[in-house]
């Protein structure tokens, strides 16, 4: 009874198609990949034809069209004459600003949580015990609401606005501060730069091949930043540049010239930063965590200072723990950004929303908005398992 029925030619039993597990998988993938093309299908031909029957137009024809509104923050030039692609390019570019600065800054913050948290000093290690707390339970929200109204409600208007040296003014406008005004040799400072960077690159690499094969230390540090500074400036100086400050100067009811730190980029940034910086505070000390304590201790009998023992042997152990989870908040951060439309910060969704009021074609709007999170998600995740796969233990953990 159930044995399988034997064939008529050679009387072994027949082994038909639906019985091998392998080929039943691959069924039933092509079976729930058309059911998906249908439904989108469905959806797609369900929604243009609606969209016809209002007369609403399709299409990305609308972004080569005049956009007629400001943006009140611009990395690159932008006017309302532009057209909707080059505004769209600039929230894209602000939201890149603040989610590369917020990285950067909730990282640094986030380490130094983390290592207050595991601190002998009882004061320190219950304030960063208590900042987390805090944070991590009061939505990202009405944080970005608290920095906003603390920065514009308790900072003076303009004319009485803070004022160092007549240089730095700080007031609810912001904080403006001089900026430079480059002639046509910034380029070759910039290269210099790049050049002091690359080379700092393969003098750490160096080092650390150095002290490995010879115990030796090299103040990689020291010299890096040496270069990083020296080198652009010989390069200035060599090209006969001449550099020039841009002061602000109140006219009015506000500052005219220089550079403006806003109110909502510096809330939403001050925001972003304390609340990732939480989450990232309780990685990096479970990651310290996870190193065994007979590496410190061996450290120590090496006659390492502490600083050098977290800094030389346990940070870089923490790596492979902390590194997955943190990927996971640098996307978060990315797509918290999205909240600068509550408090006026002209990100990508923000100018992408006032696209989508004056044409009506908020399918497209929508798209663009996901693809372009999208591409800078998968980007993030490709570069921080890039950096993941290098820092792992070859040959299997121990």
């Amino acid at each position: 009874m159930g044995a399988a029925r034997p064939s008529a030619a050679s009387g072994r039993p027949a082994h038909h198609w639906w019985n091998d597990e392998r080929a039943r998988g691959y069924l039933y993938q092509v079976l729930l990949l058309l059911l998906v093309v249908a439904v989108g299908w469905f959806l797609v031909g369900n929604t243009l034809t609606n969209l016809n029957s209002r007369h609403i137009a399709t299409g990305f024809g609308f972004l080569d069209r005049e956009a007629s509104f400001g943006i009140s923050e611009h990395v690159i030039d932008y006017a309302p004459t532009d057209s909707y692609s080059r505004a769209l390019l600039v929230g894209l570019l602000n939201t890149l600003e603040v989610s590369v600065v917020g990285i950067i800054l909730s990282t640094l913050l986030g380490i130094v949580t983390g290592i207050a948290r595991l601190s002998a000093n009882w004061i320190v290690a219950r304030v960063a015990a208590v900042y987390v707390e805090i944070v991590r339970d009061v939505p990202l929200l009405l944080q970005l609401f608290f920095w906003y109204q603390l920065i514009t409600e308790s900072l003076p208007v303009p004319r009485q606005a803070i004022n160092v040296l007549d240089l730095v003014f700080v007031s609810n406008r912001g904080l403006k501060i001089p900026s430079p005004v480059w002639d046509g040799h910034w380029f070759v400072v910039t290269g210099a730069f790049l050049l002091a960077a690359a080379v700092s690159v393969a003098l750490g690499r160096w080092a650390a091949r150095r002290q490995e094969r010879t115990g030796r230390y090299f103040p990689v540090l020291r010299v890096s930043l040496a270069m990083l500074c020296g080198l652009p400036l010989l390069a200035f100086l060599a090209g006969g540049g001449s550099l020039a400050f841009d002061v602000p100067v109140l006219a009015g009811f506000n500052f005219r010239g220089g550079y403006t730190l806003t109110p909502e980029f510096a809330a939403l940034l001050v925001g972003l930063v304390f609340y990732t910086g939480g989450f990232i505070g309780e990685i990096v000390r479970s990651g310290i965590l996870a190193v065994p304590h007979g590496q410190t201790e061996a450290a120590r009998s090496l006659g390492l200072s502490r600083a050098m023992t977290l800094r030389l042997v346990v940070l870089p152990q923490s790596l492979r723990v902390v590194i997955p989870p943190l990927t996971s908040q640098y996307l978060n951060l990315t797509k918290n950004s999205t909240l600068a439309v509550a408090i006026g910060f002209p990100d990508l969704v923000s100018v992408a929303n006032t696209a989508i009021n004056q044409t009506g074609q908020a399918v497209e709007g929508v798209v663009i908005i996901m693809a372009i999170y999208l591409v800078i998600s998968l980007a993030l995740s490709l570069f921080m398992n890039w950096y993941n796969q290098r820092v792992a233990l070859k040959g299997g953990a121990p």
